[in-house]
């Protein structure tokens, strides 16, 4: 907690005092991860790298490809660590792919989304749900819901991270398939798509979308900013 300027403590959400300036990875610290949690870390991983990929802010081919790799990176070695959860060598590639993910080197020159986590937090709050597997069942939803925003992004994210062939006659059909190959990466590593999965069902989704947008006084987003009702539709794609 930190002290802002009325003298009230607050979270530190996203405070530079939270940042290391040195870290050391280690695989071998990874070695006695449970199956579960291996799968939440890298579905929240891959989210960390969508948060950052889908931005307004154009001229962003360099770092759209740095994000990219890392992402191709995330969807090859995830399935080997859980194959072999002593495996060094897809420990460390997996590791290094997560701390360039959220080290903020991706950040640079664009404006990342962040709602899909917003939204993930009211899950994780209310149902105790790990925020990995939370993410798994949000992200495909917010993408499904803000699709038409920019189609060309999905398409391109599909074309080039799950190696749809683009059809360029019908760019929203790629990017469809880009997100139902997401789903498809997530279920692989055994985890949910659908809030059924977390044993989570329609009864609070007009409480969880109030507490995402404080009682739709303001909204998540960046890629498309969302109200109330905006986030409890993502929720009920969800379903």
């Amino acid at each position: 907690m930190i002290t802002n300027e009325d003298g009230l403590l607050k979270r530190a959400v996203d405070d530079e005092l939270l940042y290391p300036r040195f870290s050391i990875l280690n695989p071998e610290l990874c070695f006695t991860l449970s199956p579960f949690q291996v799968a939440c870390g890298a579905a929240d991983i891959m989210a960390h790298l969508m948060e950052r990929y889908f931005t307004t802010v154009e001229h962003v081919e360099f770092t759209d490809r740095l994000i990219e790799a890392t992402m191709k990176t995330v969807a090859l070695q995830a399935p080997r660590v859980l194959e072999n959860r002593q495996g060094y060598d897809a420990w460390s590639e997996l590791m290094w792919a997560g701390t360039v993910a959220h080290n903020n080197l991706l950040n640079t020159g664009r404006t990342g989304d962040w709602a899909s986590h917003q939204i993930e937090h009211e899950l994780s709050g209310i149902y105790d749900v790990a925020h990995g597997a939370g993410l798994a069942v949000v992200f495909p939803a917010w993408m499904k819901h803000v699709l038409g925003t920019d189609v060309a992004r999905f398409a391109q994210w599909s074309a080039r991270v799950w190696n749809v062939d683009m059809d360029y006659r019908n760019p929203e059909a790629t990017a469809r398939e880009g997100i139902r190959r997401l789903e498809a990466f997530f279920r692989s590593l055994g985890l949910g798509t659908k809030l059924g999965d977390l044993m989570i069902g329609a009864d609070r989704l007009d409480e969880m979308a109030d507490k995402c947008t404080d009682g739709n006084t303001s909204t998540v987003g960046n890629f498309v900013k969302l109200d109330r009702a905006a986030v409890r539709e993502i929720l009920e794609l969800a379903l």
